[in-house]
């Protein structure tokens, strides 16, 4: 890998960042609350059409939280091409049944990293400082995916960085594992009644964490604190127990709350 500086890292990996967003989130936006929609919105829920202001808002956080994200990107290179790292090239080095694994760790990993310290930005002196500007969207889009405050997208990035630093990661994992956190992202903040309400109440849908798993915590701030998996809110109790039973009824009753 040819060296570069740290500065031409952090306006590269910015492009990337931003080129990104707008491309998956304008698409998933455009598919999921354009006329298209409408074959598959949940009748059952209320349409609420997204205000221009509030995605204006979720654009201009997410575009702070990218200039973040891009300098923590150049730190990572920076410091592999010092050889501070344990980022690798050559996927045999540790095996590729290691890929795999790696991969999954560093799930399990970041969304026990999320959770908790999700759970403390909703603490009532840290909420102004560094959660708020995210729940600004009470009915998020695609658009709310990366809408961080810049000291939220800092603590977020520090997992990101610090990973590399204690596990032995193949660049394609660090790719996949980015490609996830986006993706999963995206979908969650599609809102409540852009898919069907039946995902929970699937055996594989009461483990993973979905739009409207997602969707109850922008309306009721102290459950649903997780990522990717509903473990730790089920094991600590911090998911609420209608999301299972009658989750059309809980949305639209929390709705007009």
């Amino acid at each position: 890998m040819r060296e570069r500086s740290f500065e031409f890292y952090s306006m590269a990996f910015l492009g990337i960042i931003l080129c990104r967003y707008f491309l998956v989130a304008g698409i998933t936006y455009w598919v999921f609350y354009s006329p298209i929609s409408r074959s598959f919105v949940n009748p059952q829920l209320r349409h609420r059409s997204p205000s221009w202001p509030a995605i204006r808002h979720d654009i201009q956080l997410s575009a702070l939280s990218a200039l973040v994200f891009a300098l923590a990107a150049a730190f990572v290179l920076s410091a592999y091409q010092e050889g501070a790292t344990y980022l690798y090239a050559d996927p045999n080095q540790y095996g590729l049944w290691y890929l795999g694994a790696s991969y999954g760790a560093v799930l399990i990993l970041q969304d026990t990293y999320f959770y908790f310290t999700h759970r403390l930005f909703h603490h009532p002196k840290l909420f102004a400082w560094l959660h708020r500007g995210h729940h600004r969207s009470r009915y998020p889009t695609p658009w709310t995916s990366f809408a961080f405050d810049p000291l939220e997208a800092v603590v977020q990035a520090v997992f990101l960085v610090g990973i590399i630093f204690v596990l032995p990661l193949h660049f394609i994992t660090m790719i996949a594992v980015l490609t996830t956190m986006t993706v999963w992202a995206i979908l969650n903040h599609l809102g409540p009644d852009r898919l069907p309400t039946l995902f929970p109440h699937h055996w594989l849908g009461q483990w993973v964490i979905g739009p409207a798993h997602h969707s109850i915590h922008h309306l009721k701030y102290t459950v649903h604190y997780g990522l990717y998996f509903t473990f730790w809110d089920r094991l600590l109790g911090t998911q609420d127990p209608r999301y299972t039973q009658n989750l059309s009824n809980f949305l639209l009753d929390s709705s007009d709350t």
